[in-house]
């Protein structure tokens, strides 16, 4: 894994030193149709059940969903919460959630910022996130910022790619890694301080080039 550094209203993509504050918005022409591909959508709602399966939701946890695009996970987990303050860095993706919030089963934040160099002053009673990990340079960073932003006792559910080959991403949309070690990325979680930590297969996400594992972890603060 490499290692980087990893306010309210912009969360993905990395800015290093020098580089512009406003990121490039990775998904502007693919917002519109990013829920068009139904072995898309068939992933995340199996990552949501996952976490459901192996995760203690109420409705009165405030969660964070940090990568959230057009809300695809939260979606699935909002009946089961009170609150979820969604993060991302996109633009265009967050444009397409909004356009869901009357429908959702939870009240509902949009924070469009880039949570690897912004801080929050708050926490939450949990962090979940879907295939947004490989989007962030510095993963150690991101797991010790979940570590800050999760309340005592609360939790992370965090799900990306196993190791692929670098044919999982055929358009650019700020890859830093071609998937995870899964004992890598759960060492990184316990360095940063989560216990019990476990990692799990979620999904399987068939594409034209063959089958893609998709793990979750989960860890408590």
């Amino acid at each position: 894994m490499d290692a980087c550094r990893g306010r309210p209203d912009r969360a993905s993509q990395s800015i290093l030193p020098g580089e512009s504050s406003v990121p490039k918005d990775f998904f502007a022409q693919k917002a519109a149709v990013y829920e068009q591909d139904k072995r898309r959508v068939d992933n995340v709602n199996n990552i949501a059940n996952a976490i459901i399966e192996r995760v203690k939701l109420d409705k009165h946890m405030h969660l964070m969903d940090f990568g959230s695009g057009t809300g695809l996970l939260l979606e699935g987990i909002a009946p089961h919460v009170g609150r979820i303050t969604a993060v991302d860095v996109s633009k265009a993706m967050n444009a397409q959630l909004a356009a869901k919030r009357d429908r959702l089963g939870c009240d509902l934040e949009m924070l469009e910022i880039d949570l690897t160099t912004a801080d929050l002053d708050r926490q939450f009673d949990g962090i979940v996130s879907s295939m947004t990990m490989h989007h962030v340079q510095d993963i150690p960073a991101m797991f010790t910022k979940f570590h800050r932003l999760v309340k005592p006792g609360g939790f992370i559910a965090i799900s990306d790619l196993d190791t692929e080959d670098g044919s999982f991403h055929t358009e650019d949309t700020g890859v830093h890694h071609h998937g995870f070690d899964r004992e890598q990325f759960a060492e990184a979680a316990r360095s940063a301080g989560f216990k019990d930590v476990k990692v799990m297969t979620a999904s399987i996400l068939q594409k034209p080039q063959g089958p893609f594992p998709v793990f979750l972890l989960t860890g408590h603060r």
